[in-house]
């Protein structure tokens, strides 16, 4: 089965069963797009493999279908698609592609943790209501129906932050380049310093001070020369300004004695993406791979190279059970860091189920998680009766439960005594969840892990785990 709101499936017994008598090619007549109010038309045609006036072999027809409106589904603009031959004759058809679209305008009020999960909050944290950013945000995500993307946030609470993010997907005819850029500030009074026992230690000082302010931009190029493969080239400039009470506290913090960091950084990343739904998949395969490098110049205070991998596999069974299989990495060539820029386990996007309570630091980290899945639910609850707007006019819900086992490796170069008890060691994590995939594609998981320390905690979190 397929994502409630990708419509009915076309794969139906009437075109694939042998009752059905399938032509060995077919001819598209035309295309006709409805229900786009505001998106426009070649937005939506630019994700079509199917064109009109051409000949198809029946099978290729059939897959090009369902591709496309997997394809159209996951520019997140629409709450449901649907995609439709009407036979004219025995080998001709016209498609008509019927699509509802989502609410673009989101004003929103912020209102979440600062931690790095909910169980760092729930548990080291002892559920510290200071520890809440709260705030308003603006998000347009369809500008001028171009599928462009605005977002401006006003934040304040553990975190004060100011961020303003622009992106257009094409800025040519061909629908190949594009750009983005983004300018953010934020400034924290509590800030983690350093990690001991592999978890975080924070810092305020008794005057209660802001401890740091950062002011980053990055500007973006990309391109999409086909529809599953995407290049991105970015330049920015960052720089953080510390308390002095932050280095006395930690002296190597920045690595030298200064109470500035400042630098220029480029990076390039490819990614490939053929999933049947960007949000949660259950079908299809990605794979990321970056560089970046932070410091172009001499008088840059950072000269650092890091190398990142991606591969998910998603591999459906049957109609009820899917499996997943994910390995990232990163690598850093220098054997120390400025703290800001630390990566390891318990940092995004390597995670080991069972150490949502740690965070295990080096320059090279490896993870490798899986998943095997069974649909317990997935319906679509028609609410047009009570509402009037087409957006929010239904609700689908699909529910999993999962069994899950993930497993990895961080090198610390530097063998720092106070974390030796997880880094330069074989890590591993399994248990049960229960993920739930809602309105607009929001994800909420609810997992019960045990580590290889023989430790377990009950876990929540907000995003699809891989």
């Amino acid at each position: 089965m397929i994502h409630p709101a990708l419509g009915q499936d076309t794969r139906t017994d009437k075109y694939l069963s042998e009752d059905f008598n399938a032509p060995d090619k077919i001819t598209i007549n035309n295309i006709f797009i409805i229900g786009n109010e505001k998106t426009r038309k070649n937005i939506i045609q630019r994700e079509l493999n199917l064109t009109a006036k051409t000949t198809y072999d029946w099978e290729e027809f059939i897959s090009f279908l369902e591709e496309d409106k997997k394809k159209i589904y996951n520019l997140q603009l629409f709450t449901s698609v649907e995609v439709t031959p009407l036979f004219t004759e025995d080998d001709q058809v016209e498609i008509l592609i019927s699509v509802k679209e989502r609410w673009y305008v989101m004003p929103g009020i912020i209102f979440q943790l600062a931690d790095r999960n909910f169980s760092e909050w729930w548990v080291n944290q002892n559920r510290d209501l200071s520890r809440v950013n709260y705030g308003v945000k603006l998000n347009h995500n369809n500008v001028g129906g171009r599928n462009e993307k605005l977002k401006v946030l006003a934040q304040f609470g553990f975190t004060q932050a100011f961020e303003v993010t622009y992106s257009k997907p094409y800025i040519d005819v061909k629908q190949q380049h594009g750009i983005a850029a983004q300018v953010t500030y934020f400034s924290n009074r509590t800030i983690p310093i350093r990690s001991i026992d592999n978890r975080q230690v924070f810092f305020t000082n008794e005057q209660e001070d802001i401890l740091r302010r950062n002011l980053s931009a990055t500007l973006q190029y990309t391109f999409r020369g086909s529809y599953y493969n995407f290049h991105n080239v970015s330049l920015g400039f960052n720089r953080t300004d510390i308390h002095p009470d932050v280095l006395q506290a930690n002296p190597n913090y920045f690595l030298d004695d200064d109470v500035q960091l400042h630098y220029f950084m480029a990076g390039y990343s490819y990614r490939h993406d053929k999933r049947d739904n960007i949000a949660y998949a259950t079908e299809g395969q990605v794979l990321a791979l970056g560089i970046n490098r932070y410091g172009l110049f001499t008088n840059d205070d950072v000269n650092e190279t890091e190398f990142a991998l991606m591969v998910n596999k998603y591999l459906r069974l049957n109609n009820k059970f899917h499996y997943v299989t994910g390995f990232s990495g990163s690598s850093y060539l220098s054997p120390r860091q400025p703290y800001i820029l630390v990566r390891g386990v318990g940092y995004n996007p390597n995670f080991i189920r069972g150490y949502e309570l740690n965070v295990i630091e080096g320059q090279q980290t490896v993870v490798h998680k899986n998943s095997i899945r069974y649909e317990l639910l997935n319906a679509n609850l028609d609410l047009s009766r009570y509402s009037p707007i087409d957006a929010i006019s239904y609700f689908p819900i699909r529910m999993y439960i999962s069994g899950n086992f993930d497993h990895g490796h961080v090198r610390d170069r530097n063998f720092i005594p106070e974390n030796s008890r997880l880094t330069n060691k074989y890590l591993f994590g399994y248990g049960v969840g229960l993920d739930l995939v809602t309105f607009y594609d929001n994800v909420f998981r609810f997992e019960y892990s045990i580590n290889d320390q023989g430790l377990g905690n009950f876990f929540i979190n907000f995003t699809a785990p891989l």
